[in-house]
């Protein structure tokens, strides 16, 4: 049984000579750590199993990762480097890794680089980022429309956006 923390991302990896053989060997461990750590404790559990050769290990279940998906397969330095993400971006990150494609380069370099900000919704970005960017005449503000300047620069592949609790996320395209 997990008894780490359920926000905190963990991963379950299993002997698979245990479950070849039958039975469940395996165990939870906390992603956030080093892929040497990581790696010291698939050796530990490995070293209990009754099955020879204990050598092959998969990840059969995760937790925390606020769904982000992983495969059974999945190498230890994506894993950890998600979790440390997320342990500095919470939840946001994981959205932005399935909007990456699950490349965690692309996934940091948005969160890192490229995000522009929390905002109410999208027009709510448009309005600062002309408001910030532009000298709009007084006269003029009333005219101008947030809505579609905001819906173009999703559209035209300028911005994307990340929705999470209730709030738009705004990042420049690369």
């Amino acid at each position: 049984m997990n008894n780490l923390d359920t926000n905190t991302p963990s991963i379950y990896v299993a002997c698979l000579s245990s479950y070849n053989a039958g039975t469940l060997r395996g165990a939870w461990i906390n992603a956030t750590q080093t892929k040497e750590d990581i790696l010291d404790e698939i050796d530990e559990m490995l070293a209990k199993s009754n099955e020879e050769p204990a050598e092959e290990w998969a990840i059969h279940d995760y937790s925390g990762f606020e769904g982000a998906g992983l495969s059974e397969w999945e190498s230890i330095e994506t894993i950890t480097a998600l979790a440390n993400l997320m342990h500095t971006h919470g939840g946001l990150a994981a959205r932005v890794y399935g909007v990456c494609d699950e490349n965690i380069e692309e996934t940091r370099e948005a969160l890192e680089e490229c995000y522009q900000g929390c905002y109410r919704d999208i027009e709510d970005w448009a309005h600062d980022f002309m408001n910030e960017t532009m000298d709009i005449p007084a006269y003029l503000k009333n005219y101008v429309d947030y809505r579609a300047f905001a819906r173009d620069a999703e559209l035209g592949g300028d911005i994307f956006t990340v929705e999470s609790e209730g709030k738009t996320h705004v990042f420049w395209s690369r």
